[in-house]
């Protein structure tokens, strides 16, 4: 069976060249370690930043398996393909990746994030994480804390930075 890393973060990065090298240099070790599957959700800057090494390093390991997992269809920008023939337009969200969609609907939408990335999380061996743990409230956060009871490796590449 392949190895599966989800990644989980804050909204916004600090020092985003930093944590894109240290991301990079990171998956391509897990790479060599056998994972092949990552997952990552599409509500934030760490996201789109796991999103982007994953597809860098896609070029490199063919192999690789990228997922997105969405929460709804109104959380992502479309990319609207248009068919030659019968003259429809349809969405293609992620067209070189594969999306999965948890049955959520019933969740709160403030909570569908939460149980979005539980469900993400019961899915890997590894969490690939950016989480201020100092911070009092974050679904990051929150996040983590399930994959610590979940008894998942973390790797959590957050370091607090003066400013």
């Amino acid at each position: 069976m392949n190895k599966k890393i989800c990644f989980i973060g804050h909204r916004n990065l600090y020092k985003y060249s930093e944590i894109e090298k240290r991301l990079y240099n990171l998956i391509e070790e897990k790479i060599k370690n056998g994972y092949k599957c990552f997952t990552m959700g599409t509500h934030g800057e760490f996201d789109k930043l796991a999103l982007s090494v994953c597809r860098q390093l896609r070029n490199i390991y063919k192999d690789i398996k990228i997922e997105v997992v969405i929460t709804s269809f109104k959380t992502i920008e479309p990319i609207i393909e248009h068919d030659a023939i019968f003259g429809d337009e349809k969405y293609i969200p992620y067209n070189d990746v594969q999306t999965v969609m948890y049955e959520i609907e019933e969740v709160h939408f403030k909570e569908q994030i939460i149980v979005s990335n539980q469900q993400m999380i019961d899915t890997c061996d590894t969490l690939i994480c950016y989480v201020d743990t100092n911070r009092c409230v974050s679904g990051a956060k929150i996040a983590m804390k399930y994959a610590l009871k979940k008894g998942l490796n973390i790797i959590n590449i957050y370091k607090n930075y003066s400013f």
